[in-house]
C-alpha cells in the first residue's frame, strides 16, 4: 500500500476567509517504510501571514515572493498523490486548505484523486483518551526525536508525523518477515532439525515484560477490547 504523509503550513488559519498554503511537505511509505520519494514545495501565497501564524512557522513573506503559485505546482502535486493514501494529523485542517487552493483554479476537491485520508489525531485519541495528542506530544510518548523543530514546517512535520504513525500503528504490522526477490522460495530454505541444539532459554526481567503490557494495553486501547486474548479471556469459565 502507498501511503503519503502529508503536512502544510498556511498564512493563517482559516481558508474561507482568505488564508492560503505557503508550504507543502509530503513523505512517502510503501508497505510503511520510508521510500525517501518526498515531495516539498514554498508556495507564494500572495498574501501576507498573520502575525501569530508567523510565530508558529517563522517563513517571512518576503522568503515566500519570488516562490511559485499553487497553480504552479498543482499538476505535480496532484501526480504524486494519486491513488494514495493520505495520513494527517488533524485532516480537516489540511484537507479543507488544499480543496480551497483546488477551488481556486477550477479543479475537484482534492479526495477524488486519493485511495482514502487517515486522520493521525483520531487514532491517537482513541488509544490516548483524555491526553494531550499533539504532534509534540506523541513524539514525546513514542519516543521519537522531535530535538530540531523550533519552529513548525511542513516537510520536518511530515517526516515526524510518519514516524509517529509507525509507532502509534505498530500492532498492525505484518509477523512475516520480507523476502527480496533474489532470495527464492520460501521453500528452497532447509529444514534444521533443532532438537540437536542446546539453546537457552532468556526469560524477560520485570523492566521488559512492563514495556510488554504497555504494548499489549495500546493495541488494546486501539482495537476498543476486541484483541485475542480479552476474547479468550472473557470465554473462559470464571
Amino acid at each position: 500500500m502507498r501511503q503519503i504523509v502529508l503536512d502544510t503550513e498556511t498564512t493563517g488559519l482559516s481558508a474561507e476567509t482568505g488564508d492560503r498554503i505557503i508550504e507543502i511537505g509530503c513523505v512517502e511509505l510503501v508497505a510503511r517504510k520510508l521510500t525517501g520519494q518526498n515531495k516539498h514545495f514554498y508556495l507564494n501565497p500572495e498574501r501576507d501571514s498573520h502575525e501569530d501564524a508567523l510565530k508558529v512557522h517563522g517563513i517571512s513573506n518576503e522568503f515566500l515572493k519570488d516562490k511559485p503559485k499553487f497553480k504552479e505546482v498543482a499538476d505535480e502535486l496532484l501526480a504524486y498523490l494519486e491513488g494514495a493514501e493520505l495520513i494527517i494529523h488533524n485532516a480537516p485542517f489540511d484537507i479543507g486548505f488544499l480543496n480551497k487552493e483546488l477551488e481556486l483554479i477550477g479543479r475537484p476537491p482534492v479526495k477524488s484523486f486519493l485511495g482514502g485520508v487517515i486522520d493521525s489525531l483520531v487514532l491517537a485519541k482513541e488509544m490516548f483518551p483524555g491526553k494531550r495528542n499533539s504532534l509534540d506530544a506523541l513524539c514525546d510518548r513514542l519516543e521519537v526525536d522531535n530535538s530540531g523543530r523550533t519552529f513548525h514546517g511542513a516537510l520536518l512535520d511530515a517526516e515526524l508525523l510518519a514516524e509517529v504513525y509507525i509507532n502509534l500503528t505498530r500492532g498492525q504490522n505484518s509477523l512475516a518477515m520480507d523476502m527480496s526477490a533474489d532470495e527464492g522460495p520460501v521453500n528452497a530454505f532447509k529444514t534444521v532439525d533443532l532438537r540437536a541444539f542446546d539453546l537457552p532459554v532468556l526469560r524477560a526481567n520485570e523492566s521488559e515484560l512492563s514495556a510488554h503490557l504497555t504494548v499489549l494495553e495500546g493495541l488494546d486501547k486501539a482495537s476498543k477490547g476486541q484483541t485475542v486474548w480479552r476474547t479468550v479471556e472473557a470465554a473462559l469459565p470464571p
